[in-house]
């Protein structure tokens, strides 16, 4: 039985998250012997790692990783990683090679500026295995490329690698260790091979799972909204993050109340962007039409209760959200991005828009006022959804070596 690894940087609630637990129940019964680490050691879906996977962490958490004691528990794990192992100028340095390119952006993002840091610092387990898999960028592509005995090394890419923030200098040689590297969708190939040309060989497409059948009964479970609103509700799910353009949702809905609509606006997840987020939301009168709910370990009820999903941000790799509220049959808007544009056919199970708050406003109005294009586009969104799981074969080959030979 072949012994594999999977490493994340954490099991928040959040697409890529849930698209390896999808993957450990699709490699269960495959004479594969799984480990999983979780880089932080928290989450909300910590407590459901199947039962066939060995958790290597000594400590598990199920908080969230975005509020502020996720923050908090980051600093805290930041600190006790550069400590351990020594190498303090190493780390020190990486994190000085990639600090003036987030300033030249003006974004600084702490997340990625210490991944380096907690790759070089996490406990590194003892054994070696036959394959490993770093299943998203950043920490634990550095941790399984520099700090993990296996005879095959494996990555997924789940995000436009262009507006994403890693550099060059940041990855430094991490990606020449990858005998095989998955993007979660075409559109997003371009991107990661400008930045690390050599690896062209190396890219395969590994779109992400989900089970239509397991979100449609989980939609059923109690939960959902809960303040007694009787009009139409507008949902969004996504970590309150730059990548998630929350921001110009606000601004759209501003805009859908000054043009006379009564509709409220949820969203369902957290970041380091929620107080900056409050503040507008209060500038601009919007604290009972525009609500931050935080994160849910079970989304489906608030996604089968919405009269319109709404996801309109300013790049991604594969939307789970977006496949998720196609499996519900929700009628949607989405901002015409990278990604996003790949999972929605304009007018037909959809309508995709440029990311501008009016636009946004326009399209959200015109499913409002139209309750049969509601239905129709709802209708062709449930038909799209497919299970996907044949598609996991790649991976699957290259864990036992099937594609690599």
């Amino acid at each position: 039985m072949r012994k594999v690894l999977f490493v994340i940087n954490t099991l928040g609630v959040g697409g890529a998250e849930k698209a390896l637990l999808e993957m450990l129940e699709f490699l269960r019964d495959r004479e594969l012997s799984i480990d999983l680490y979780v880089l932080l050691g928290r989450g909300e879906l910590m407590g459901r790692v199947p039962a066939h996977v060995r958790l290597l962490n000594r400590r598990r958490d199920c908080g969230s990783v975005l509020d502020k004691a996720g923050r908090r528990a980051l600093a805290a794990r930041s600190a006790a990683c550069f400590f351990r192992y020594g190498h303090w100028a190493g780390k020190l340095g990486a994190v000085a090679r990639s600090l003036p390119a987030m300033v030249r952006r003006g974004r600084l993002q702490p997340d990625k500026l210490l991944w380096p840091v907690i790759a070089a610092g996490a406990r590194r387990p003892e054994e070696p295995y036959d394959a490993a898999v770093a299943w998203v960028e950043g920490g634990s592509a550095y941790f399984v490329a520099r700090h993990v005995r296996a005879k095959r090394k494996v990555a997924v890419v789940h995000i436009d690698y262009g507006r994403s923030g890693y550099t060059r200098a940041m990855d430094g040689d991490c990606w020449a260790a990858f005998q095989r590297i998955f993007v979660v969708s075409e559109e997003i190939r371009a991107p990661f091979l400008r930045m690390h040309p050599a690896c062209a060989e190396k890219l395969r497409v590994l779109p992400n799972l989900i089970d239509p059948a397991a979100i449609r009964r989980r939609s059923a479970e109690p939960g959902g909204f809960a303040d007694g609103w009787q009009g139409p509700r507008l949902l969004t799910v996504g970590r309150l993050t730059y990548q998630k353009g929350f921001d110009l949702a606000i601004q759209a809905m501003r805009i859908l109340k000054d043009r006379g609509y009564e509709a409220r606006w949820y969203v369902l997840g957290e970041g380091e962007l929620r107080s900056s987020l409050e503040k507008q939301i209060a500038a601009l009168g919007l604290e009972e039409d525009f609500l931050l709910l935080g994160a849910v370990e079970n989304p489906y009820p608030y996604y089968a209760q919405a009269d319109i999903y709404v996801h309109a941000t300013r790049f991604e790799g594969r939307s789970i959200a977006i496949q998720e509220a196609q499996s519900l049959g929700r009628p949607m808007v989405v901002s015409d991005c990278s990604g996003n544009r790949l999972q929605v056919t304009d007018g037909q199970d959809g309508l995709l828009c440029p990311l501008e708050p009016a636009v946004i406003a326009q399209a959200v109005g015109a499913l409002l006022d139209d309750p049969d294009l509601r239905r129709r586009l709802g209708r062709a969104a449930i038909e799209r959804t497919q299970p996907g799981r044949g598609d996991a074969g790649g991976l699957l080959e290259a864990l036992t070596g099937g594609d690599l030979v």
